[in-house]
């Protein structure tokens, strides 16, 4: 696991502070990489990370490496973010077990699916009233280790 958390995670953020990124760019492409890699819609991160960091001209294989490090994450707050929504606005979550959900597809297939985009699009408001208090708060978490990192990287040391 060590092995692995050093040759996917640490060792491509190294090379692209060699490479001259800041840390501070790099920080934010982490940090906001992070945020749309949890955003409630499976499927749309990867392009939602290119147009994020073409836009706010970031790193863009920073943020898709900790987009696709996220996936789990996303999968995991699918249905907090869920239920987040459906207490925003007052309303009872949807009942998302298997055999709930196959229950209602075999009842009425196109409610259904109203039913599931407005909870998509409630756990979307969930995820945007969430989202920039936690990328601001990743950025000022790895803002200093990647200038310490930097920090110890031109001076020839390594990090422990």
């Amino acid at each position: 696991m060590r092995r692995f958390f050093q040759t996917k995670i640490v060792d491509p953020i190294a090379d692209l502070l060699r490479q001259g990124i800041s840390p501070e760019k790099l920080a934010l492409g982490l940090a906001v990489g992070i945020v749309i890699g949890i955003f409630p819609v499976v499927g749309a991160t990867t392009l939602l990370c290119a147009l994020a960091a073409l836009f706010l001209k970031l790193n863009m294989p920073a943020m898709q490496l900790v987009n696709y490090l996220v996936y789990p994450l996303q999968i995991l707050l699918l249905i907090p973010f869920f239920h987040l929504g459906a207490w925003l606005f007052g309303i009872e979550p949807l009942p998302l077990s298997p055999a709930q959900l196959v229950e209602m597809f075999k009842t009425d297939l196109w409610e259904t699916f109203h039913r599931l985009w407005d909870t998509t699009l409630r756990a979307i408001a969930a995820w945007c009233l969430v989202s920039l208090p936690v990328a601001a708060c990743l950025y000022y978490i790895f803002r200093p280790l990647l200038r310490t990192s930097s920090r110890l990287k031109k001076a020839g040391m390594k990090p422990h």
